[in-house]
């Protein structure tokens, strides 16, 4: 049970480029935060000893770099110049089922068709109830299958418009990137929410024309040195031919009708994406920083720490509250607040998803072993810690303890985004309603409480808002449901992640 959001998935694409799997490898590789239960990678290639193309790939569970560990996968295997990849976090279909691994490949009539999917399909139990009364044969329990078999089943002639036909027909959140024997295609929902970008990246003088790769972040562009370009917009179907490289970028582009308006999901600025990332059309940094300032005008450093002999310090729980932090304490200062910024937490980065603790105290454990503290820096001091979430409150709880143990002299929580109360059927794995800490208790004095601060504070949902529109200024609108409880787009909120699971097959040991 963890006491996280947990992250949803990554993709990346690459079109015309020589290397395109060693590259796909490098931009998994930095969007590695998104998900860590599995990886794939998917080329395109001609098989001269068959005489027809193909779409080798390689999967399995683990990191990337622990997956693709051997150098003879790209120099004997995964060949071609087009590649997709996927990092798995399951947030439809069991993540121990290995026949949900991604990217999904299958072999119709019109050739070779690769998925590589990050999002959730809000009416994926329609569509299989539909399939399965047409005695469909699923080979996975994820949703993304459920796009294939739409495509398949198409009656249009065309592999591109069969592709669009079905595109027409899902729902929900969508990020996608498909390759077909001849194309590259990335597909972004009419909501927005899941975020995607396209880079440029100068190919080898041999080969003709640049190439073109496709990100949920930009970070992974960084990674091989490729130049970003712009959003996939919301709704775009954005068609990526060997045509289009040679002519400068000149790619078709198909538009899915939008019925509920464009809602990005604000989470990603939250917490998901890096901060080094451009998504949504502006940098994660510069708006968690924003978050911060906006989180001190309304919950600042409290009066009374105004008279401790030592100063006031401000600590983020590590990584992803590190920016927001930065601005609140910059905030305070500017509004005449005694304090700085410092290193309070420690995290462990080398702790994996899963930790062996005998006894009643292994979450508290767990705890302990991905975080410490500096306790010569907190000794008899005014500590507001800060964190981008609280989800079920047992993380936070034990680092609370961990300060006072540590001789904080008081010890003051805030937080850079409003209470979750809602969970996500859009991408995000959230714990059930219930298990939410602010739908534990009926007030902030409650959680408070429960959580062992002498003071508590999060930011408002109008704050929040305010903060991410002030730094990005596209106009886009955003989903907050998971602070609000308002989906932008029609869900079934009885169905479970595991909704069309059977018996999964255990993992495969090595």
């Amino acid at each position: 049970m963890s006491d996280a959001v947990q992250e949803h998935c990554g993709i990346f694409g690459i079109f015309n480029h020589p290397e395109a799997a060693r590259h796909t490898y490098y931009g998994l590789h930095a969007l590695q935060h998104r998900g860590q239960e599995a990886a794939g990678i998917v080329t395109s290639t001609y098989d001269e000893q068959q005489e027809q193309p193909t779409m080798p790939a390689y999967k399995d569970f683990g990191l990337v770099l622990d997956v693709f560990d051997d150098p003879a996968l790209f120099n004997k295997q995964l060949l071609g110049d087009v590649s997709i990849g996927h990092n798995r976090y399951s947030t439809s279909g069991a993540s121990s089922n290995r026949d949900n691994i991604q990217p999904l490949v299958v072999h119709h009539r019109k050739g070779n068709l690769a998925l590589s999917h990050n999002g959730n399909l809000s009416n994926a139990k329609e569509l299989r109830d539909s399939f399965r009364e047409q005695g469909t044969l699923f080979q996975t329990t994820s949703d993304s299958e459920l796009i294939l078999h739409l495509t398949a089943q198409s009656r249009r002639q065309n592999h591109i418009d069969q592709i669009i036909d079905a595109l027409m027909q899902i729902e929900g959140a969508y990020s996608l990137l498909l390759m077909t024997d001849e194309h590259m295609i990335a597909v972004r929902d009419p909501n927005g929410f899941r975020p995607l970008a396209l880079g440029r990246l100068e190919t080898p003088e041999r080969h003709e024309g640049p190439a073109y790769c496709v990100a949920s972040e930009t970070c992974a562009f960084d990674m091989i040195d490729a130049e970003y370009v712009r959003d996939i917009e919301p709704g775009e179907i954005l068609v990526i031919d060997r045509e289009g490289c040679v002519n400068d970028g000149d790619f078709e582009s198909h538009e899915i009708p939008t019925k509920y308006g464009v809602s990005q999901c604000v989470f990603e600025y939250v917490y998901f994406s890096r901060p080094d990332s451009q998504i949504f059309g502006e940098m994660v940094d510069k708006v968690r920083r924003q978050l911060g300032i906006q989180l001190a005008q309304e919950a600042p450093i409290p009066e009374e720490a105004e008279d401790d002999e030592k100063t006031p310090i401000v600590v983020p729980v590590p990584d992803s509250a590190n920016t927001s932090t930065l601005g609140f304490a910059e905030e305070c200062q500017d509004m005449g607040r005694r304090c700085r910024f410092d290193l309070g937490l420690i995290r462990n980065h080398y702790v994996g998803r899963t930790f062996i603790a005998p006894g009643q105290d292994r979450r508290e454990m767990k705890v302990r072993c991905k975080f410490n503290t500096v306790q010569g820096l907190l000794e008899d001091r005014t500590v507001v810690v800060l964190d981008d979430s609280i989800v079920r409150g047992t993380t936070a709880r034990y680092l609370v303890k961990m300060l006072r143990d540590s001789g904080a002299k008081s010890v003051h929580f805030r937080v850079s985004s409003p209470p979750v109360i809602s969970p996500c059927f859009y991408g995000m794995d959230f714990p059930d309603a219930d298990e939410l800490l602010a739908n534990k208790f009926d007030s902030i004095e409650e959680m408070r409480d429960y959580l062992g601060v002498d003071s508590l504070a999060y930011l408002s949902v109008g704050g929040l808002m305010k903060a991410v529109k002030r730094a990005n200024h596209s106009g886009l609108s955003y989903c907050n449901a998971c602070f609000t409880g308002d989906y932008p787009v029609p869900v079934d909120e009885d169905m479970s992640k595991e909704e069309f699971d059977w018996q999964a097959p255990a993992p495969r040991t090595q």
